[in-house]
């Protein structure tokens, strides 16, 4: 595995206990029929907000009122084989660190057999809706990620 932050990839891929389906449409897919090297990133942003959702990180950001929202700083994909239009995903999503503002957070896309077809990981970052400078994660916001990352 050419990932930097994939150490040993079978320790690494066991980590994983939350994930979503996707299946290839059409026009994701170039004119040699296999998946755009950009719809990774969309993936990404699906099976994360789901995953957000799943911690019940999410009920208060949608809210206006609300002072935080989270922003993504840096995302990453890694290509390990072709994906083609019509295929089958599951898009695994794992907290990987967490800081007093931010997530890293890591993906595993595999196929209908298993096989891992990409990886990526990514920083996003709590931030206050009014300044854009980073807040602190609430106390059950931690307990909600330390609860899911325990699962892993």
């Amino acid at each position: 595995m050419r990932a930097s932050y994939i150490g040993d990839f079978k320790e690494w891929k066991k980590g994983f206990s939350f994930s979503v389906p996707v299946t290839v449409r059409f026009s994701e897919t170039d004119m040699f029929g296999h998946l755009n090297n950009t719809v990774n990133f969309t993936y990404f942003e699906y099976a994360r907000i789901e995953y957000l959702k799943h911690l019940g990180l999410m009920e208060n950001w949608l809210d206006e009122d609300e002072g935080a929202i989270t922003v993504v700083a840096d995302l990453q994909c890694d290509y390990l084989k072709q994906v083609f239009f019509d295929e089958q995903l599951d898009i695994h999503v794992k907290t990987a660190r967490v800081g007093s503002t931010s997530l890293d957070i890591h993906y595993l896309a595999t196929d209908r057999d298993g096989e891992p077809a990409f990886t990526g990981r990514g920083t996003i970052v709590q931030v206050s809706r009014k300044t854009g400078k980073p807040l602190p994660w609430s106390d059950k916001a931690l307990d909600a990620i330390g609860a899911a990352s325990a699962l892993s």
